[in-house]
Formats: C-alpha cells, sequence, structure tokens
C-alpha cells in the first residue's frame, strides 16, 4: 500500500508539471491569437473593396481580354495539363485536427484533379504539409517553411508571382489554395479557394457606376487582376495564421482541463488510500494494544 501511494505521488507531480505546460501554451497562443486575429479584420475591408472594383469594371466584353478570368479547355481538347494546389499549414503541431484537417482536403482536391488527368504540382507552406508529403515521398513544387504565423503581402507575391505568369502563358489549367477560414477562435474550417483563374465578381448592383476612367478600364484591371490574385493568396495565408492560434488555444484548453480532471481522480485515489493505510495502522495499533492487555 506504500508503495502504491508513492507512484500515486509521482504521478500527480507529473499531471501538474504537464497542466502548468499546457496552460503556458494556453496563454502563449492566446497572445498570438489577438495579434493575428487583427491582420485577418484589416484585411478585410481592402480586399472587399478591391473586389468591388473589379466587379464594377469587369465586362463581358472586357473578359474575354484577360488571360487571367479565362477557364481553360480540359486536356483531352488539347488544355493545359498541369494544375496547382498550394497547401497552407503551420510549423508547429499541437493544435488538434487543424493540420491534419487542411491536409485530407488538399489531397482531395489533388485525387479529383488527378482523376481528371492533370498532373498536379503541391506547393506546400508550412512545416507540417510539407513532413507529410515527404513521407509519401511526393516531390513538391515548392517547400515554404519560411512563412511562419506572420505572413507579409511579400510573402503572398512570391509564392503565387510565378504561378500567375504560367497561367497567363497557358501552361497551367489552375490553382487552388488550401486553408483554414477563420470564423472565430473555436471555428477554422479547412476550405478550397480557387484562385486562379478568377471567378470576376459581381456587381454590386444591376446599374453600372459612371465612372470617368483615367487610364481606361483594361489598363486599371492589367494591374488590379494580379493584386486580386496576391490578395486571395495573402488572405489565405494570414487566416490560417489566425486559425493555427486559435485551434491550439482550443486543444491546450482542452489538454489544461483534462489534466486538471485526471489530477482530481488522482488525489481523490490518493486520499483514499491514505486514508485505508492509516485505517490499517489503527487497527494494527488497537490489536497489538489489545493483546498486550490481554
Amino acid at each position: 500500500m506504500a508503495n502504491l501511494s508513492r507512484q500515486l505521488r509521482g504521478r500527480i507531480r507529473s499531471v501538474q508539471n504537464i497542466r502548468k505546460i499546457t496552460r503556458t501554451m494556453e496563454l502563449v497562443a492566446t497572445s498570438k491569437l489577438k495579434r493575428a486575429q487583427d491582420r485577418v479584420v484589416a484585411a478585410r475591408p481592402y480586399a472587399e473593396a478591391l473586389r468591388e472594383t473589379i466587379a464594377d469594371l469587369v465586362s463581358p466584353e472586357l473578359a474575354h481580354e484577360f488571360p487571367l478570368l479565362q477557364t481553360p479547355v480540359p486536356p483531352s481538347k488539347g488544355g493545359p495539363t498541369r494544375a496547382a494546389v498550394i497547401l497552407v499549414t503551420s510549423n508547429r503541431g499541437q493544435a488538434g485536427a487543424f493540420n491534419s484537417n487542411l491536409i485530407k482536403l488538399a489531397r482531395k482536391r489533388i485525387e479529383e484533379l488527378e482523376s481528371r488527368g492533370y498532373t498536379v504540382d503541391v506547393y506546400s507552406v508550412g512545416r507540417k504539409g510539407s513532413a507529410f508529403f515527404r513521407y509519401l515521398k511526393r516531390p513538391l513544387a515548392a517547400d515554404r517553411q519560411d512563412i511562419g504565423d506572420k505572413p507579409t503581402a511579400d510573402h503572398a507575391t512570391s509564392l503565387v508571382e510565378q504561378l500567375i505568369a504560367e497561367f497567363a502563358a497557358g501552361r497551367l489549367a489552375g490553382v487552388d489554395m488550401v486553408h483554414a477560414k477563420f470564423n472565430s477562435a473555436i471555428s477554422t474550417p479547412p476550405v478550397l479557394t480557387k484562385v486562379l483563374p478568377i471567378d470576376a465578381p459581381s456587381g454590386r448592383s444591376k446599374i453600372r457606376p459612371d465612372y470617368i476612367l483615367q487610364p481606361g478600364a483594361t489598363e486599371i484591371l492589367e494591374s488590379l487582376l494580379p493584386l486580386y490574385v496576391r490578395n486571395l493568396v495573402y488572405r489565405g495565408l494570414v487566416e490560417t495564421a489566425a486559425g493555427e492560434n486559435g485551434a491550439r488555444r482550443t486543444a491546450m484548453k482542452n489538454a489544461t482541463d483534462n489534466a486538471t480532471e485526471v489530477l482530481q481522480n488522482l488525489r481523490t485515489t490518493y486520499n483514499k488510500n491514505r486514508q485505508a493505510q492509516i485505517t490499517q495502522e489503527l487497527a494494527e495499533i488497537v490489536g497489538g494494544a489489545a493483546a498486550l492487555g490481554g
């Protein structure tokens, strides 16, 4: 019984140490989450204004002039045979099923494209996605582990600029991005965003604004359409960064709560064992005294 008490004390100390670690990680994730969430909120008004401007400028006549708005014909009809998938994951784990859900969605999209006859180039952002595809021995078109949880517009540009050029030249059939969507700290589902070809945003109303454009709509769209693509990728990066910290905070909070519950159970068991040990010792004392008195 004494040996059992020592084992329980050891387990209690171990669980206490684990709870300290998970609690600290929860606090760190909470601190990072606030900054990441601020970046998401700051990016949304600009993205919405950009979308509305393009919606007002694109007309059916102009749409035919821009390769980024054109959907290539399938490979069976002589179209490009390559497609690209950008997978955005985190560099670190301890975030529950966050990364595995992103990887699962990316694999599903890759299989869909391959079943339609495309050769898929995988562009991995984050160590977790890269490690998974290295485990499968699948070569990566890009392995970006330098972006981290503080992405910038320059990161997005360096990631997608070459893809824009290849799509415009007719060498790519499309570009998809798998990333997290930050709805809240506890809701960060994986989503698939079509980056290229661009789905021309619909106008805000049936009446087109009477703009006086200088230069013309064609020249403006030549600058805005690549900017729109880069902004899509940037938003995917910042939302995934925020989603990672939200998922990690939730996972560490659950781990801390579980450790607290385990600790309570261990302490209850230890106290019961200690009571039984004391009762046994008292019984032995009383029995010994009775024997001496008899």
